[in-house]
């Protein structure tokens, strides 16, 4: 199943064109997973729409492409934005502006559909596989780097650098995103944010991603204190050998998987109402 996986992986990471005639290295997974997210936005939004103008009296702002497209990018980068001035690195925006114009882009394209289906379990419990792939790629190949590839010393081999520099890049943007409830039909104001209500430490999007940078780091030996940690678990450890590591795509098969059952459990559990057959109601 991981040889499945790994090769499928190796496809959708191959640019593929128009984007490769420019030089632009977009690939199958960066373009679906941009749709799959633009798309994910225009849902919330309709919906937060719906919600507020069953209010009695309710107002809504005149939707702007701007705040859509700002939203969006809120959205994806703003995790970035929160951990680059901690790590010493600049955000990947201000390097290549490729994501930049593809999401903008995207996002242009969703808004101007006529109407967007809300979620529904059919379509949602495959597309969180899709979600798993995405998720995997981002946890285990965007972040890593940015902190064992770091020019400090005491950041590259700093196990908890790691797994903060990922829990904040993965979660910060949807996090600022509903903080100035950009999502909302209404002025920018702050709210907040569901991840600090009641049992908002407990969605799987929270602590998934610490979680799985810190298994992929484990499994690879991204930095000394894991190949330590992965050699005492498996309990190799000798005088002069450590435990050999996993390679890298096998590993990111591994937590791709992981993820998928995960969102797809996700999924079951928030239609879980659906799905639950309707008692009858025995009449005379």
């Amino acid at each position: 199943m991981m040889d499945s996986v790994v090769a499928l992986y190796a496809h959708v990471l191959t640019p593929i064109a128009p984007f490769s005639w420019l030089g632009l290295p977009v690939s199958t997974l960066d373009l679906v997973g941009t749709v799959r997210l633009c798309i994910i936005m225009r849902q919330i939004k309709d919906i937060l729409h719906k919600e507020h103008m069953s209010k009695p009296g309710a107002v809504a702002e005149a939707r702007s492409f701007a705040r859509s497209a700002a939203t969006t990018l809120t959205v994806v980068f703003g995790g970035e934005v929160m951990t680059s001035p901690l790590i010493g690195v600049p955000p990947s925006f201000m390097v290549s502006g490729t994501a930049t114009i593809l999401f903008t882009a995207i996002q242009a394209i969703v808004d101007v559909v006529p109407s967007m289906p809300a979620p529904f379990f059919e379509m949602e419990l495959p597309l969180s596989i899709l979600d798993g792939f995405t998720r995997a790629f981002l946890l285990c190949n965007l972040i890593p780097p940015v902190v064992t590839a770091n020019a400090s010393p005491e950041i590259s081999n700093s196990a908890w650098a790691l797994l903060i520099t990922s829990f904040l890049a993965a979660n910060g943007g949807f996090f600022l995103a509903n903080l100035f409830s950009f999502m909302h039909p209404t002025t920018l104001s702050i709210q907040t944010p569901p991840e600090l209500m009641p049992y908002g430490w407990t969605t799987a999007d929270l602590w998934c991603a610490p979680l799985i940078t810190g298994l992929y780091a484990l499994l690879t030996h991204a930095q000394p204190v894991w190949a330590e940690a992965h050699t005492l678990l498996v309990g190799g450890q000798t005088a002069d050998k450590m435990a050999d590591p996993v390679d890298p795509e096998s590993a990111r098969a591994l937590c791709a998987v992981l993820l998928a059952a995960l969102f797809a459990g996700r999924t079951v559990k928030n239609f879980s109402h659906v799905l639950r057959p309707q008692m009858k109601v025995k009449t005379q």
